[in-house]
């Protein structure tokens, strides 16, 4: 499914590439340099540059969003074994009734009066 967006792209790069064969001197102010390449090509290149720094900038912008997405995630993971703690030890208090033990108040954190709770 993929080729059927690449492929035309890539035609139409080439086919550009191939218009546009005359030489052109690409200089930089400062320096005395001078590079000297055809313009479809010196055009695509400078896209592709342009493109990189784009993605720079979108990948740096999102460093926070990851590092929330890290964070929740552990809390999440913490909270996920906090809940099956709570339901092996309702199940084990649930067991202890059923043989007619009556459950411990260290296993029913619920159950505990404010006295107990506050001693914790």
């Amino acid at each position: 499914m993929r080729w059927v967006l690449i492929l035309p792209l890539l035609v139409l790069l080439v086919l550009f590439a191939l218009s546009n064969r005359e030489a052109v001197a690409l200089r930089l102010w400062p320096f005395d340099l001078a590079l000297v390449a055809p313009v479809g090509v010196a055009m695509l290149v400078l896209a592709a540059v342009g493109f990189l720094a784009g993605a720079l900038v979108a990948w740096a912008a999102s460093l926070g969003a990851r590092r929330r997405a890290r964070r929740l995630e552990r809390a999440a993971k913490a909270l996920e074994a906090e809940l099956a703690a709570l339901r092996a030890r309702e199940a084990a208090a649930a067991a202890a009734e059923r043989r007619g033990e009556a459950p411990s108040r260290a296993a029913m954190p619920a159950l505990a009066g404010p006295a107990e709770a506050a001693r914790r």
